[in-house]
């Protein structure tokens, strides 16, 4: 423990923290423990309190920094924050985009690693990533106990506008101005590239993500932690959870326009260019019989028995040409 500047006499069994001059001691803040007491004040109230907020921010900020990486998605990018040596990585649903997909996370120091979106929650826009190559990574420490209150002193990190080395992590200072089940709200200032990137405590814990980025102070939102914490089994399992405005789960796509065939089956009409169909050799006037052995009656139930699949499983294909008959297996891709 730190200096003790006590005033009065000792009491064996209560421990007494005064302020003389500028000295201020919060023993249970020094543990990690208990609420900062600048949280308690409307505003801060003389140049002690402001120092005592930097101070905060100061001491958690290098190890928030070096945990908070931008995601490039090959077109667009977002921010995330690495909350496990392993390399897993907490963003924004609408960031990672959906399941199984890969993409690059980059340290603030320019350094690259492969990674693959793992679960989301469409309706909160929480979401997970995983760095697939091995390494220490550094992280930081999550709030599980939920302890943020209304008008906490808080700060955001993000790669505000896309990665840049020169400049690295922005850091922004606010406070918690609303605080609802599935959302909250700060007065830190957030831009485009910011979305899925870190909101912290004044103690250095992971309070929430950046969700909705607005054009005013009050339209940014940021995912609670309890979100993440709630659905944390089912991210790692790699489930896409509920529907909602944040994600769409990805469609199976096979690539050809079909018509019925009175005979049964269907008929190939249009074979697109460089879809899953032309990889496989189906062409036009081909007649699908059956997929996965299950007999096809017409276009409708042919398209709807597609939707069953997910992208990337493999389908086979009955198919008859030239009246002969011959199987084909199929990838199917993402639409």
């Amino acid at each position: 423990m730190k200096q003790l500047c006590l005033l009065g006499s000792w009491f064996p069994r209560l421990t007494v923290y005064l302020m003389f001059g500028s000295c201020l001691v919060y023993a249970a803040e020094e543990a990690g423990k208990g609420r900062q007491y600048f949280n308690e004040k409307e505003a801060p109230e003389n140049l002690r309190d402001l120092r005592n907020i930097q101070k905060a921010l100061q001491e958690t900020l290098p190890q928030a920094r070096a945990a908070t990486v931008s995601i490039d998605l090959g077109g667009g990018s977002g921010s995330g924050v690495i909350v496990s040596s392993e390399g897993l990585v907490l963003t924004a649903a609408h960031v990672s985009a959906g399941v199984g997909k890969e993409m690059t996370v980059i340290m603030e120091d320019g350094t690259r690693h492969k990674a693959i979106s793992l679960g989301l929650v469409a309706t909160t826009d929480a979401a997970m990533i995983q760095i697939e190559e091995e390494g220490v990574f550094p992280y930081v420490n999550l709030d599980r106990e939920d302890s943020t209150s209304l008008g906490d002193w808080v700060y955001a990190l993000g790669h505000s506008g896309g990665f840049e080395k020169e400049r690295g992590v922005g850091v922004r200072i606010g406070r918690l101005v609303r605080l609802a089940e599935e959302t909250i709200n700060s007065d830190c200032n957030l831009i485009g590239g910011d979305s899925g990137g870190p909101l912290f405590n004044m103690k250095g814990r992971l309070i929430g993500i950046h969700s909705r980025v607005g054009a005013s102070l009050e339209q940014n939102m940021h995912v609670p932690l309890r979100e993440f914490l709630k659905n944390w089994d089912a991210m790692l399992d790699k489930q896409f959870v509920g529907k909602g405005p944040f994600a769409q789960e990805a469609v199976a796509f096979l690539g050809v326009s079909t018509e019925d065939r009175e005979e049964g089956g269907v008929v190939i009409k249009v074979v697109g260019d460089e879809t899953p169909a032309a990889k496989a050799g189906l062409l036009e006037g081909d007649v699908i019989l059956t997929l996965n052995g299950e007999e096809l009656e017409g276009a409708v139930q042919f398209s709807a028995s597609l939707q069953l699949f997910k992208p990337g499983e493999k389908v086979k294909l009955k198919i008859l040409r030239d009246d002969k008959k011959k199987e084909i297996e199929v990838e199917l891709g993402e639409k």
